[in-house]
């Protein structure tokens, strides 16, 4: 149009020209995914893949169809929580991602490589690739709710996820350090600037149980998550303490037999909600 001045958001005109903000990407045509919900951290170390892999069994013992995208390339854990041994297998149609002993979908860059201990030397741009590939090309099979692990920080795949798969919301894992009060900032604001919703922190390593007496024992200090989630206005979803169990059957592979009732809360505010 002669008269264009650019400005999309002033105009009503559907023309070829017209801008798009959204770079969401569309799933494989034969998945069904209903809810997807990013489990993220702004530094590494602090039990985010843990907590993904959690609240994955949680939602499967609670009758929902669950699967988990390990967008953690340079680092993935969740084939080994889960005790995965096979491969992925290639279709014609698209990539068929991995289900654990109890029906949980895993897909991540360790279930393509031949050797599960041979290092992931990519650019950035290259593993924001692979990471839209899981979304776009895996076929999901009615998905009630997948979990994406996401690498730590604010570069290129949180980014990458943020911009291109539709996440429902977020899910900030933390430590009790003082020091996480900036990296939680920073992870907050980068979900606000993104459009993302937080549903919530929770706080890993919070605390040591006594074998002799079952008190707390605040090894990393006082705990300020509290005043933190206060002062974004965000909940507290859980506090997870630090259980040589949890350790014990992530090494072994059997995470789906680990029994607790830390993330109870969690799952009741989430699960069903969105």
């Amino acid at each position: 149009m002669s008269d264009c001045t650019h400005d999309c958001s002033s105009c009503s005109s559907d023309c070829s020209s017209r801008k798009t903000d959204s770079l969401i990407e569309s799933s494989h045509a034969m998945s069904k995914i209903k809810k997807v919900i990013g489990v993220v951290s702004g530094k590494g170390g602090v039990g985010k893949s843990l907590v993904a892999s959690l609240m994955a069994v949680m939602s499967q013992r609670g009758g929902y169809n669950t699967a988990i995208m390990d967008a953690d390339i340079t680092g993935p854990s969740i084939p080994k929580a889960f005790g995965i041994k096979e491969k992925a297998q290639g279709l014609e149609e698209g990539i068929l991602p991995v289900k654990t002993k109890t029906g949980i979908q895993i897909m991540s860059i360790n279930l393509l490589l031949e050797d599960d201990e041979e290092p992931v030397i990519w650019r950035g741009p290259v593993i924001a690739g692979a990471v839209k590939q899981f979304w776009q090309d895996v076929i999901w099979d009615d998905v009630d709710y997948m979990f994406v692990d996401m690498p730590p920080g604010t570069g290129d795949v949180p980014l990458t996820v943020f911009q291109s798969i539709p996440l429902d919301g977020i899910i900030i894992v933390t430590s009790p350090q003082e020091l996480v009060s900036m990296i939680v900032t920073k992870a907050v604001k980068m979900a606000e600037m993104m459009n993302v919703k937080i549903l919530g922190i929770i706080e890993n390593m919070s605390y040591v149980k006594c074998p002799c007496c079952d008190k707390k024992i605040n090894i990393y200090g006082e705990s300020h998550i509290e005043k933190i989630a206060k002062d974004h206005n965000l909940n507290v979803l859980a506090k997870l303490p630090i259980d040589p169990e949890i350790a014990s059957q992530v090494d072994k592979g059997l995470i789906e037999l680990y029994n607790c009732d830390y993330l109870d809360n969690a799952a009741k505010a989430i699960l069903g909600e969105i």
